[in-house]
């Protein structure tokens, strides 16, 4: 039980009760009555109750036993609280109910095969419920189910995620696919409730069954990745042979890819002061009078100096009248510095870089 709900319990009702000698409760209550006594006191307190993890079979027979049960009094309620008490200051060590809570909290610290072994037994237990496993996923694990999935299933997906997933979801799918799996959720409002958990099963079975993967980003990312941070020479070379190869892997690549000159599109106008920030001044300089003489990257600068203030902006000018012409690898090297920072303010959480099909 959380501390805050202790703290309830133990703010109604003395800890310890004394009890007489030999003398017995008024009302003698069996366990379950004893918990739906306990769950009335906390909720009566406010204390939050996630009652919702307990299964389903003992939440109903919780329900059940709260709707027997008239009037209880003082001190039989006050000696079950006692009671109760007393043995959460016992508790030592708890450990997650059932397997499914083990294998979340061993994870990482046993091998995938053996966790998806385990899970798949989890998945055919008859009070496993397979939509908590699945709601709990990234949404990038889920993708790929709503696209395999007939509009039907993938209606009911959607309907059983938390809502700001699904909707993240749904806006990555083209635009006639999520208008058919929208108008599926139509006919979901009389599905059998066992039909559901099939369903359910059975996407959980897919996942389960796909091999470990030995790396977590796909292809085309750890391409761009390594493409980003390439002399910007070796890059175009890649890029075309890539194209000669496979025109739908390269196209992949380039949207992965991130340079200076993506700056306008990917990185919105109110992070900018937010990059100068972490970006050291010689760098900063270097990298925007290098831009000279290539129209993306000059407009990559007039962004960068259009959104702060205009007396920093001509500070920078000045200086960058300074340096004068640069030489390409010194600007190249600034460059991609610069793209590490903007990198780093990302993985930090510090701002969010658009995607290449978003629009500001």
């Amino acid at each position: 039980m959380a501390q805050s709900q202790s703290v309830a319990l133990a703010r109604i009702t003395p800890r310890r009760m004394p009890v007489a000698a030999g003398e017995a409760p008024r009302m003698p209550l069996s366990r379950r009555q004893k918990a739906a006594v306990i769950v009335r006191l906390l909720l009566a307190e406010g204390a939050p109750l996630p009652l919702s993890a307990l299964p389903e079979a003992l939440q109903a027979e919780l329900a059940e036993q709260m709707g027997e049960m008239r009037l209880v009094d003082r001190s039989t309620v006050e000696q079950v609280a006692s009671e109760f008490l007393s043995e959460l200051e016992e508790v030592g060590l708890t450990f997650p109910a059932g397997l499914d809570g083990a294998l979340s909290l061993m994870d990482g610290h046993i091998s995938q095969a053996t966790a998806s072994r385990l899970r798949r037994q989890v998945g055919i237990r008859p009070d496993a419920d397979p939509w908590d496993r699945i709601a709990a996923l990234a949404p990038e694990q889920v993708a790929p189910l709503l696209d395999a999935e007939s509009p039907e299933v993938a209606a009911i997906l959607l309907s059983k995620l938390p809502v700001a997933k699904s909707a993240r979801l749904l806006s990555q799918l083209p635009g006639e696919r999520a208008r058919r799996v929208a108008f599926a959720m139509s006919r979901t409002g009389n599905v059998d409730p066992r039909t559901v958990r099939r369903i359910g099963l059975s996407l959980l079975m897919q996942l389960d069954s796909q091999p470990p993967r030995a790396f977590d980003t796909p292809p085309q990312a750890r391409v761009g990745a390594i493409l980003n941070v390439a002399p910007e020479i070796t890059r175009e070379d890649v890029l075309r042979g890539l194209a000669e190869e496979d025109a739908g892997f390269a196209e992949e690549v380039r949207k992965a890819i991130f340079t200076y000159a993506h700056l306008p599109q990917r990185l919105s106008a109110r992070d900018v002061p937010k990059l100068l920030r972490v970006v050291d001044q010689p760098t900063l300089i270097t990298a925007l009078s290098a831009a000279q003489g290539n129209p993306e990257r000059e407009a990559a600068t007039a962004f960068i100096l259009e959104n702060i203030s205009p007396r920093m902006a001509q500070q920078l000018r000045e200086e960058m009248a300074k340096r004068g012409k640069i030489p390409a690898k010194e600007g190249e090297a600034a460059r991609t510095l610069l793209i590490e920072e903007l990198r780093g303010l990302e993985a930090a959480g510090e701002l969010r870089l658009r995607q290449p099909e978003e629009e500001e």
